[in-house]
């Protein structure tokens, strides 16, 4: 009786630890909820995250231009097992059917997942630069040729 005990207490410590090392990989991101903004003469954007669960954070992206929203991306970063995932669905692109990027090692400060499948951008990064700012660089061969963009965000929330 006492090694069936002991042996079951070894099954649930072990299966205790391996939820907490799958739920440790999202933690990369904790500094990502809240609402982050761009405001310039060509328009607002918005970035908006919140922690959903410990494997699920859900956000959204938002290009406003007057009163007119010219993008707008549902996004969700989401642990499966060991990885994580970015997933994009963003209206009138791909039929409005999600586009998944694969995180790849974070560098300190960044978060970086790519899909060299996608036609463009194949790259997504998120690099915090202080508390309230981060740059956000899409990147990927457009056209043939190299392409990429960045945009800086300041924290409001």
């Amino acid at each position: 009786m006492k090694k069936i005990a002991a042996l079951l207490i070894l099954v649930l410590t072990q299966n205790s630890c391996n939820k907490s090392k799958e739920s440790s990989k999202i933690v990369v991101a904790d500094w990502l909820p809240g609402k982050w903004e761009n405001k310039s003469v060509d328009g607002d954007l918005l970035e908006i995250w919140k922690k959903t669960n410990d494997s699920l954070y859900d956000g959204a992206s938002y290009f406003i231009k007057g009163k007119d929203t010219l993008h707008f991306e549902e996004i969700q970063l989401k642990q499966k097992g060991e990885t994580l995932f970015y997933v994009s669905t963003i209206r009138g692109q791909n039929n409005d059917e999600p586009v998944t990027f694969v995180h790849k090692p974070e560098i300190e400060k960044q978060l970086v997942f790519e899909n060299l499948k996608n036609d463009y951008p194949q790259k997504i990064s998120y690099s915090k630069i202080t508390n309230d700012g981060i740059v956000i660089q899409i990147s990927g061969i457009q056209q043939g040729k190299p392409s990429s963009d960045k945009y800086s965000l300041k924290k409001v929330k």
